[in-house]
């Protein structure tokens, strides 16, 4: 079995941040997203794996991740094809490199906690054409909806429906045996928005193959929203254990720091006086903290300085600057973005550069 991992689109709903940062490299707990598809996709034995990636990011991505090794994978980047033609025509696009072989199509923005063993395990133990995972969610109308007859048996996938037929989401993992795959692409046609859809394949191979389905009783979350995003952060640092929770060896801290919980932290980091830090944290590499509180589910990318401030249930990135006495809560600094006093400088007051689609709360 190979697996495809998608890492194409272009994040609308994520900017400024996106706006030169592909989503699917966003840090959650500290990591690039799809790092956390690269540990599910090897943790079922899955070796060649392919990114799908927006035209001429191909080096970009690779530069992040290489060859695959560090997780145990051989990577591939496949450009996708086409402009945006749906999610509908990855597979297609990527026929050759699958061949023959079952094929895993894995969202790359979807956090998923537990394992895909159960999952991999019914579709080849029963030899199925496809199998799907389903989840239920409050806002299915936003998903793929699976409808069921009266039995209980799969009979159609709804893209996004009005009224959903169930309360079920299908989430971004899908199984199939590639040659009914394309046997269900070549009969479906562009949707009214100009794009294969999934669901119409999912829908067609229902109707024409023998497809199974599991309920997900975990964590999934889909983190195409700045919420859903840190949602997914937090998600990712309570599954850190004790044992990952490790403090590197050249931290330089005076006595006044307190360190309570699971709080992992890098190299060549610089705590000053009065900083407080309770986790579930992560830290990165060459991180200055003085006078500051570091709260749960927050995550601090390498080389960023936080001084004064107290921070919980937020992400800030690689190379910011926090230097504010205020708490900041629920929140996405990007990388080498500075947030600094209203008292710094003069006259006192709220200074604003704020570019488009970004929020703030005064």
């Amino acid at each position: 079995m190979k697996a495809v991992i998608t890492a194409g689109g272009r994040g609308t709903r994520l900017r400024p941040i996106t706006w030169n940062l592909n989503k699917h490299l966003i840090p959650l707990a500290n990591e690039p997203m799809l790092t956390n598809a690269f540990k599910k996709v090897a943790e079922v034995g899955i070796v060649d794996v392919a990114i799908n990636v927006n035209p001429g990011e191909v080096d970009s991505m690779r530069a992040v991740f290489g060859d695959g090794s560090a997780w145990g994978l051989r990577l591939t980047y496949l450009e996708q094809e086409g402009g945006a033609c749906g999610v509908g025509q990855i597979l297609y696009s990527a026929r050759s490199w699958i061949g023959e072989d079952d094929v895993l199509l894995y969202f790359g923005d979807n956090v998923v906690l537990g394992s895909l063993q159960q999952l991999v395990d019914k579709f080849v133990n029963e030899r199925l054409d496809a199998s799907f995972a389903f989840v239920e969610v409050a806002d299915p109308e936003r998903f793929g909806v699976p409808e069921f007859d009266a039995h209980g048996a799969l009979i159609a996938i709804r893209e996004k429906p009005a009224v959903p037929p169930s309360r079920f989401a299908q989430t971004g993992l899908y199984l199939y045996r590639m040659p009914k795959y394309l046997e269900a692409f070549e009969q479906i046609t562009p949707s009214a928005r100009g794009e294969y859809e999934i669901s119409d394949i999912n829908t067609h191979m229902v109707r024409q193959g023998k497809v199974g389905y599991q309920i997900m009783h975990g964590w999934w979350k889909d983190t195409g929203t700045p919420e859903a995003l840190l949602e997914g952060n937090q998600l990712l640092l309570n599954e850190m254990t004790q044992a990952e929770a490790v403090v590197d060896a050249s931290l330089a801290k005076l006595d006044d720091t307190r360190i309570q919980g699971r709080v992992k932290i890098g190299k060549d980091c610089i705590f000053g006086e009065d900083v407080l830090i309770r986790g579930p944290v992560v830290i990165g590499d060459n991180v200055q903290i003085d006078h500051a509180f570091i709260g749960p589910h927050t995550t601090i990318g390498s080389g960023a300085r936080v001084s004064r401030a107290q921070i919980q249930h937020s992400i800030i990135m690689e190379g910011a600057q926090v230097m504010a006495d205020t708490m900041i809560v629920d929140s996405i600094v990007g990388k080498n973005a500075i947030v600094t006093s209203e008292r710094s400088s003069l006259p006192h007051g709220k200074c604003l550069i704020i570019g488009e689609n970004s929020q703030v709360e005064i």
